[in-house]
């Protein structure tokens, strides 16, 4: 699918956001990773390994770069950014933070929420709302991913219901800019907490996250609107089948009898 023109006065406004984020950037990150660390206890199984992963994926991928994931709570985007960088490094490698389109009734309701997601790299979008103000959204997310940002998007449309990947629910939004990208890669990133069985507001408070990440190059095998949405289906599949083999590990770890002390599974390799 051909990228549409960006007005200059979308790329001013883009640039402008940018900038204001990344100087306040040591605010925000910091403060964000406090909360989601100190105030939630979250934490991330080989954490470590994931960010070296990620530090080796943005040194070696010269196209677009899009993440996308499983969605089960309102704060995956921010739970995915915490297992695959450090504040300090998000800082001195800004572009390395993702963007994100999330639902503007969600977040941004209000004067304070939406000064947040400004700085947070968000792109506030009305799902089911004006084809002419989606198309504009997706529009500025793509350009950006154009200029070497790297973009963050839930390919099911929204919270799983089923606490599952759902297959079905792909959305064409999606498939939509990785046709825009030529040579667009796409990091799959499987996430669930310790104590996730089904679809929430946010995770548990002191859970601990399991991370899988898989880069594919999915490709259109039609035209126009058919190949956008075959394109969403290839990355849902891709994390359907991630998702199978989180539950098959974790089966495989508790065994019989249960839970097996001192066996542990590496998060896939990229």
């Amino acid at each position: 699918m051909e990228r549409e023109e960006l007005s200059l006065r979308a790329r001013f406004e883009l640039a402008l956001q940018r900038e204001v984020s990344r100087a306040l950037s040591p605010l925000w990150v910091s403060g964000a990773v406090g909360v989601l660390s100190l105030a939630l206890g979250y934490r991330v199984e080989e954490r470590e390994m994931l960010r070296r992963e990620y530090r080796r994926i943005r040194g070696e991928t010269k196209g677009p770069l899009l993440i996308c994931a499983n969605h089960l709570t309102m704060i995956d985007s921010a739970v995915i950014a915490l297992a695959l960088g450090s504040p300090l490094w998000y800082v001195l490698n800004y572009s390395s933070i993702p963007w994100n389109v999330p639902e503007r009734r969600n977040f941004a309701y209000s004067p304070l929420s939406e000064i947040l997601g400004y700085l947070m790299k968000c792109l506030p979008i009305t799902r089911g709302g004006e084809r002419a103000e989606v198309g504009e959204v997706l529009n500025r997310f793509i350009y950006l991913l154009s200029q070497g940002e790297v973009g963050l998007l839930f390919p099911e449309g929204g919270r799983s219901r089923s606490g599952r990947v759902e297959i079905d629910s792909a959305a064409t939004g999606v498939g939509r800019v990785v046709t825009a990208l030529p040579g667009c890669r796409v990091l799959c990133v499987y996430l669930r907490g310790a104590h996730q069985d089904k679809f929430s507001l946010i995770p548990a408070r002191g859970d601990t996250f399991r991370v899988q990440m898989e880069m594919i190059e999915p490709s259109p095998r039609s035209p126009g609107l058919r190949g956008s949405h075959d394109v969403a289906q290839q990355i849902v599949a891709k994390l359907a089948a991630m998702e199978q083999e989180f539950f098959d590990a974790r089966k495989r770890r508790r065994g019989p009898r249960g839970p097996r002390s001192g066996t542990k599974r590496h998060a896939s390799a990229v």
